[in-house]
Order: structure tokens, then sequence, then C-alpha cells
């Protein structure tokens, strides 16, 4: 499933940049070159949705007694 994420990529005074999110908060990446520091904003923002999938299921289990009862337990769009 592919997601959208707005980034906000500014550019550093040491000549770096940054790439920020109102979108999905704790996504901050940085990188020599806007490509590189796109592409690692894609890698975080891939084990943010993860981390927030496995946290929801953990969440789900532990309220349903172990079970999740066939219920979907988390959906994540951006």
């Amino acid at each position: 499933m592919k997601h959208i994420v707005n980034l906000r990529v500014e550019k550093l005074p040491e000549g770096a940049y940054l790439a920020t999110s109102d979108d999905m908060p704790g996504l901050v990446a940085q990188g020599c070159t806007i490509a590189e520091t796109i592409e690692i904003a894609r890698d975080i923002a891939r084990g943010l949705v993860e981390a927030q999938a496995e946290d929801a299921v953990q969440i789900a289990l532990a309220s349903n007694d172990g079970k999740a009862h066939g219920r979907r337990v988390t959906e994540c769009y951006f």
C-alpha cells in the first residue's frame, strides 16, 4: 500500500537538508542532498507505520485477553 506524506525540506546553514512532516509526528530526516533526505524520510515513515501497527496489535491483544476477535486492529493512512 502506498501512502502520501507532505514533507517540509529546508536547507540547514551547514549545507545539509532537513525534512520534517506535520502529517507524521516523529518524522525527522537529514541528508546531504534533497534526494537523499527524501529517501531517508521514506525509510523513517515506513518504520513509524510498522511501529504504530505493532503497538496497536499489542494494545488490542492486551485489552482483549490476548485475542483480537477477528477485528481489524489499526488502519494507517498517510
